[in-house]
Order: structure tokens, then C-alpha cells, then sequence
């Protein structure tokens, strides 16, 4: 199992820049001569992407869009009408779950939901749904057999290929065709602001001189401005997609999507289950409240979350305030923001569900260096999760303390409810015990 990126940005901002756009109209091989293939692929359904697929219409290329389902519409993602036009260009659209989660902490009932269910949406909007991406490029073999339980011919992974330069010597350069495991495509890490030109060509040269293969990139942010990582800006996507088509139109590189690559029919929709009911009043909503039940040393149903720029470290720490675990976060290199632990931004396998207008009664018990408060989001939609509000600030303590918070009203519209003790400056706070009431 590979973890690249499971930090998670809330309330990210995009701006779509328009970088200089050209048509480039070549005549060449056809792409069946060549023994490199290159698959463009787009995650998360970001706005700024436009420009990207832009591009590729301009050049005559096409792209697999991996898409968050709940996300779509919503300020800074594609819209139904985007997905539907990038179709009409040629372009794939793909299956990257409901709301974004590391599935492989989630139970297998919510991992099930996220992965079939954005499917199924995707299929209801008339798409050809085929090929997935692991969010985080977080999977393990339980995974892999949801994903093909749920109907995907494909799924993509990170960090199996080498890049960028200098790359690992002990990775190959290329997935082969067809891939060993059609459930774990290896693929490079995502492209980032790191990344260059020549970064970029290397990984197709690279196949290239060994013989070939396929090189699935992998593109978050297509803009200036936006997420200081997964980002690269509209003219150096251009001038590197320019080159691609340079190099299919002398016969030397196919650009395909990964569906083209895979191949195979669309296996039917399947519908996952049925998110529970909210627990009998009195009932304690949270799931593994104690943090006890661990994956791979994290607390099952939870999550790391945070936003500005600072550097979170989360850790097991025994013993817990009951029990033999708790769950330590240490912030460095602050500047901006804050981080936290809260149940997984899920569909309600993981997360409690919410009853709009009704009250909730927060409790947790914590230790820090700094002061901590009650933040919290709340789900809408289809599962798109959104800021809601925050307690007032409750002083460090040196020693196991309870904290409790009784909420405002549940918005109109909300379905679920996710909250943690954030930190929000350079210090460590260690939580354990939470408990959430609905108190009507």
C-alpha cells in the first residue's frame, strides 16, 4: 500500500488563469505504430482543468478526468455541463469516489459506497465509466476487489514509476501493456510545482529509450495561484502537451486515455449499500471513539485534516486517556491555518449523521501545549463537505482535561457532521475519547 498526499486542503481556492492557447495541426504515423503510449489523466474535477482540456482540443489530444462526484458543481470544480462538453471532445471521464477519502481506513461498507456509488452517478449523467484512481493512491488488495466488485475494468496508483529526475534506479520507467495488475496501474507520482519541462519529456524519453511502455501523468491544478504543490501553470501544460503532440504526430509516442489502453466493455452499474441510521437518542454518534481499532497504525473511521501552511505530524501515542491508544499531532513550521484529527469526510459509514435544526453536545478529552478549540464541517448534496463553525478557544492544559461544546443548529440542507480539536500555532496536542450527542 502507497500513501502519497493525505493531507487535506478545506475550502481551497481555484483561479483559472488563460495561458497562451494555440492550435498545433500535424500529419504523421498513425498512434498504433508506437510503442510508448502516454495517458494524460486529471484528478478531483478541478475548475482550473478547463484549460487544460482546452489545450488538448487545440492539439488534437485527448485525457482520462477523474472525477469526485459529490465535488461537481460546486465553487471551484467542473460542472455537468464541463464533463458533458469534455465527453463530446473525446475525452474519458472516470471514477474517483464520492467524497475524496483514504478508503483504506474506512469500513468496508463505506469504502464500498464511495467507490460503486460515484460510478453509479457518473453512469446516471450518460458517461462510459470504466477506469479509477485511488484517492491519495491509497489501496491494499480488499480495495483492489471492491473496485472491481464495483464495476471498474481499471485503477490507477502513484509512485510505482520513476520520476521525476533524479529518479529512483530501482523503478521501471514505465507500466507495461497490458499492466500486470489492471486493479494497480503504476503510474509516476503527480505532477507538482517542481516539476518542469524537461521533467516532464524525461518521462516519456525515458520509456521511450527502454523500449516502451505507458506513462499515465497525472495533473491536479492547471492555474497560477491555487495549491502551492499539485499545481503547474497553463503555459508550461501547454508548451509540454505541444511537445506530446510533436512526438505522436512523428509516429514515436500514442496518446491515448486509459480506457483506450485497458479496453474491455462497461460492466454494469452496481449501487452500494445503504448509508446506517443515526443511532436511538443517547447514543454516542461517534465510531471508534476510543481510537483503539487501528489500519496500519491509524485510527480506523478517522482522518488527518488542516488547511494553510504549516506541517503536521500525526502519531500514535500509548497509553490513551482510556485505553491504550490516543492520538498525538505535533504543528511545526507554522504560518497560516490549523490541523486536526476528525471522523473521515465519508457518506456516514465513518462520519455521524446530522439532522438539520437539531443541537449536538461535542466532548473530548485532550492534553496540548496551546490552545484547541471545536471546528467543525458539516456534508450537503452529494457529499460535498463544507465549513460550518468553530467553538471559542479553550486554554492548553498539561494534564487529561474534557472539553465540551454544545453546537447551534444544524443548517438546512446538511446530512452528516465531522469536527476535531484543531491546534493553530507551533505546539502538540495529544486527544482521546470523543463522544457526540444529539440533543434535539
Amino acid at each position: 500500500m502507497r500513501l502519497r498526499h493525505r493531507w487535506w486542503a478545506f475550502g481551497s481556492v481555484a483561479l483559472v488563469v488563460a495561458g497562451f492557447l494555440y492550435a498545433v495541426v500535424f500529419a504523421g504515423p498513425a498512434d498504433a505504430a508506437a510503442n510508448t503510449v502516454v495517458s494524460l489523466t486529471f484528478d478531483d474535477g478541478n475548475a482550473d482543468q478547463i484549460t487544460a482540456e482546452s489545450t488538448l482540443k487545440g492539439l488534437g489530444l485527448v485525457g482520462t478526468f477523474f472525477i469526485t462526484t459529490g465535488w461537481i458543481g460546486q465553487p471551484t470544480y467542473l460542472t455537468t455541463a464541463n464533463l458533458q462538453q469534455f465527453a463530446a471532445d473525446g475525452n474519458e471521464i472516470g471514477g474517483h469516489t464520492v467524497t475524496h477519502p483514504d478508503l483504506v481506513y474506512l469500513t468496508p461498507d463505506e469504502s464500498t459506497r464511495q467507490i460503486c456509488d460515484g460510478r453509479v452517478a457518473l453512469m446516471n449523467m450518460g458517461f462510459k465509466v470504466t477506469s479509477f484512481a485511488y484517492p491519495f493512491a491509497s489501496e491494499d488488495p480488499a480495495i483492489e476487489a471492491l473496485v472491481k466488485q464495483c464495476g471498474f475494468n481499471s485503477a490507477r496508483g502513484l509512485g510505482d514509476i520513476a520520476a521525476p529526475d533524479p529518479a529512483p534506479a530501482t523503478l521501471p520507467v514505465a507500466e507495461t501493456v497490458p499492466p500486470a495488475n489492471p486493479y494497480d496501474t503504476a503510474a509516476p507520482d503527480e505532477v507538482d510545482s517542481t516539476w518542469t519541462l524537461q521533467s516532464l519529456e524525461n518521462e516519456v524519453t525515458h520509456a521511450q529509450a527502454a523500449g516502451g511502455g505507458w506513462v499515465q501523468l497525472t495533473f491536479h491544478h492547471i492555474a497560477v495561484g491555487t495549491d502551492p504543490t499539485l499545481t503547474i501553470t497553463p503555459t508550461l501544460f501547454t508548451q509540454f502537451a505541444t511537445w506530446l503532440a510533436q512526438q505522436k504526430a512523428a509516429g514515436t509516442v500514442a496518446v491515448k486515455t486509459v480506457d483506450q489502453v485497458i479496453g474491455g466493455a462497461q460492466q454494469p452499474a452496481v449501487q452500494g449499500p445503504a448509508v446506517p441510521p443515526p443511532p436511538p437518542p443517547g447514543t454516542n454518534m461517534i465510531q471508534n471513539p476510543s481510537l483503539e481499532t487501528l489500519i496500519n497504525t491509524v485510527p480506523q473511521c478517522w482522518a488527518a485534516g488542516g488547511y494553510g501552511t504549516n506541517t503536521a505530524a500525526f502519531a500514535v501515542v500509548s497509553p490513551g486517556h482510556t485505553g491504550a491508544t490516543a492520538e498525538q499531532l505535533t504543528l511545526s513550521g507554522y504560518a497560516s491555518g490549523d490541523a486536526k484529527l476528525l471522523p473521515a469526510l465519508d457518506l456516514g459509514g465513518c462520519s455521524p449523521t446530522g439532522t438539520p435544526g437539531h443541537i449536538y453536545q461535542l466532548k473530548a478529552w485532550y492534553k496540548s501545549t496551546a490552545a484547541t478549540q471545536f471546528e467543525l464541517y458539516y456534508r450537503i448534496g452529494n457529499g460535498f463537505w463544507q465549513y460550518w463553525t468553530a467553538s471559542p478557544l479553550i486554554g492548553a492544559t498539561a494534564n487529561w482535561t474534557q472539553a465540551t461544546w454544545t453546537t447551534p443548529p444544524l443548517p438546512a440542507g446538511a446530512s452528516g457532521i465531522s469536527w476535531g480539536l484543531n491546534i493553530q500555532t507551533n505546539g502538540t496536542i495529544t486527544t482521546d475519547d470523543y463522544e457526540m450527542y444529539d440533543v434535539g
